[in-house]
């Protein structure tokens, strides 16, 4: 499989802070590629490099075989960026906006109103083509925006957070019409920070913190990671008196996690006792309003390689 985006040492620096601190990584063709990680990690700086709205500092990036630097604007004809704040216009139609991208890449005629209307049925707003955004929800806003950036039908499609702030059935309008455009060919780089949004969509995913590259593969092969694990919640009283270390150096203790009166453990389940556990926060007298337990996830993943949880 070919590769349409290659990333080689890609560095971004500001004069107080690494946003992107060297980091290399490929995006298959006809692969959806998710970009995952917190608030601060580096996604957007890296999704916005790529759809050349920012320069490197440092590193290579080439994208359909041709280096960003020498041939930004060949490169740009074949790139949809969904930017994270919506790009539309209020106060013309759905249609006319959806024309107005489209017409930008010399898109013209019977093609541009096949695109235009094929672009407006992907994301479930042909019958609303008449319609002014101003009167849309804010998912349907997102879903316009995604039109717009598609219309034209580019290899590379970059989206930097489309869902956020929307409510579940225009979200899955989003989730499904991606799913869709891989099935049509394109190569699709999705940034996010909800983890269920990769785990449905993604062929592969980077989980990136602090402007770093910390886990990356597929759904799969970072579960492997976590196969024989298991994540522990317990809201506790009297947490104060609870002696930490105690926790954390129990026999098949992963990570400790602490927030307000919430205890999370994760353990290894060969080597975990929960009785053990539950007799030591007896004993340092907590009180276990209750418990929760479920097989880890790649939520535990990103908390054990960061210490933090991923909407942090």
């Amino acid at each position: 499989m070919n590769n349409i985006v290659a990333v080689e040492n890609l560095k971004k620096h500001y004069t107080n802070k690494v946003a992107v601190d060297g980091i290399t990584f490929e995006v298959r063709e006809g692969e959806i590629l998710g970009l995952l990680g917190p608030n601060g990690a580096g996604k957007s700086t890296t999704i916005n490099i790529l759809a050349t709205v920012l320069s490197a500092t440092a590193g290579k990036v080439t994208i359909f075989g041709r280096d960003l630097k020498k041939d930004v604007k060949l490169i740009k004809q074949g790139i949809g960026v969904v930017p994270q704040d919506i790009a539309i216009y209020e106060e013309i139609s759905a249609e006319k906006n959806v024309r107005f991208f489209a017409g930008l890449y010399n898109i013209k005629g019977k093609e541009l109103e096949t695109q235009v209307k094929e672009a407006l049925e992907l994301v479930q707003l042909y019958d609303r083509k008449d319609d002014k955004p101003k009167t849309f929800s804010g998912g349907m806003k997102r879903r316009l925006n995604i039109a717009c950036a598609i219309a034209h039908q580019p290899k590379l499609i970059i989206m930097d957070e489309p869902t956020v702030g929307i409510d579940p059935q225009s979200r899955n309008h989003i989730l499904e019409s991606i799913k869709v455009l891989k099935n049509k060919g394109a190569t699709i780089i999705y940034s996010t920070h909800y983890m269920e949004e990769v785990e449905a969509i993604s062929d592969r995913i980077i989980i990136m913190n602090d402007g770093n590259i910390i886990a990356h593969g597929t759904k799969e092969e970072l579960n492997q990671k976590i196969h024989n694990e298991t994540a522990y919640s317990f809201q506790l009283t009297h947490f104060d008196q609870l002696n930490r270390a105690l926790i954390s150096e129990m026999d098949g203790i992963i990570r400790v996690n602490v927030t307000e009166n919430i205890l999370e453990v994760i353990a290894q389940k060969s080597k975990f006792h929960l009785d053990k556990m539950i007799a030591v926060l007896t004993a340092e007298g907590c009180k276990i309003q209750s418990m929760t337990s479920k097989e880890a996830s790649l939520e535990t993943v990103f908390l054990e390689l960061t210490g933090r949880n991923l909407r942090d």
